[in-house]
């Protein structure tokens, strides 16, 4: 199985203050870093594009993308997608790669949305997927607004229904917060936490698709998330239904 993982990075530019004097520092980080890593050592194959790159090495067709089993958008806006530099700056005429995606998904491959700040809707409404073509592909739909739900307290979803995904995985650990969605009327609804969905699967053309709720990296997705023995089957399980 071979996959195209897409987000979860993002720099951090910080102005430290001492007093009179302050000084200016920048790191880098990725946060899908322990998944990707527990994917590779079950086998599957993971070619990870991080979020700077997109605007650069994103494909321009569809042949390209094909060479995949999955897909996998996490954490990322659609603008990144589709403000590419040869067109923000050059005014360039270029395939829509999010329109790719959804001719990659309709033509036999599989897709999966992981939630986070820049997933779904995202923080103040701005990764904004429900304006672009992937809202006819997901399983769910997204809400006009900003979706995300915190939960400080800590939430634990509860499966719903007994699904190869879901399989011997017994009960979920806490997570810090989610976007709300709503399943479409023709996806499968596989776990819940309280009334909103968090794991949907469906059909788009001849692909598979999915969407999950929650981060898989904290803060999000908790550090009993993170270290839950079921976390590697879970997503190996899960990526296993909706391949090409």
């Amino acid at each position: 199985m071979k996959v195209l993982f897409i987000g979860e990075s993002w720099t951090v530019h910080m102005i430290h203050a001492k007093g009179y004097d302050t000084f200016e520092s920048t790191k880098y980080e990725e946060g899908a870093t322990y998944l990707l890593e527990s994917l590779k050592e079950s086998g599957v194959k993971i070619d990870y594009m991080p979020s700077h790159e997109v605007q650069m090495r994103f494909p321009q067709d569809l042949k390209t993308l094909e060479q995949y089993d999955s897909i996998v958008i996490s954490d990322i806006g659609s603008n990144t997608f589709l403000l590419q530099n040869s067109t923000f700056y050059n005014m360039k005429i270029v395939p829509n790669a999010l329109e790719l995606i959804r001719q990659y998904v309709e033509s036999g491959g599989g897709l999966l949305m992981i939630g986070g700040y820049l997933s779904f809707m995202g923080i103040e409404g701005k990764a904004n997927y429900k304006n672009t073509v992937l809202a006819e592909v997901l399983p769910i739909k997204m809400l006009d607004r900003d979706d995300r739900v915190e939960k400080p307290e800590g939430v634990s979803p509860e499966t719903i229904l007994e699904h190869k995904i879901t399989t011997d995985i017994g009960e979920w650990p806490i997570f810090l917060g989610y976007n709300r969605f709503s399943a479409k009327e023709d996806a499968t609804t596989i776990v819940k936490v309280g009334d909103d969905p968090f794991l949907v699967v469906g059909e788009y053309g001849k692909g598979k698709t999915a969407a999950f709720a929650s981060d898989c990296a904290p803060h999000w997705g908790s550090t009993e998330f993170v270290e839950w023995d079921q976390y590697t089957p879970f997503w190996v399980r899960l990526l296993e239904q909706i391949k090409r």
